[in-house]
């Protein structure tokens, strides 16, 4: 649970910094920024930027996700073999 609220934190802070960029580098250009297109924007480039900055905190919650998966299996399969015994 820790690495998913790590990775969505950074997530939602990378979105917002890049937001800000974004606001910023249009009020240089122009008197006023449509709102709509720079959340599209930022979304963009955080996501884009997630793919490679936040690599490392993606893979401990994958990985936390098919440790959880294998368990969560391993469970079912014994639960099957009892049953498949107790038919027997």
């Amino acid at each position: 649970m820790k690495e998913f609220v790590v990775y969505t934190a950074l997530r939602i802070l990378l979105f917002f910094a890049s937001l800000a960029i974004v606001i910023g580098v249009w009020m240089l250009i122009a008197n006023s920024v449509p709102i709509t297109w720079a959340v599209v924007i930022a979304f963009v480039i955080s996501g884009l930027a997630s793919y490679f900055l936040l690599n490392r905190q993606r893979a401990a919650f994958a990985q936390r996700v098919q440790v959880r998966a294998d368990r969560a299996q391993a469970r079912f399969e014994e639960m099957k073999a009892r049953e498949d015994a107790d038919d027997s």
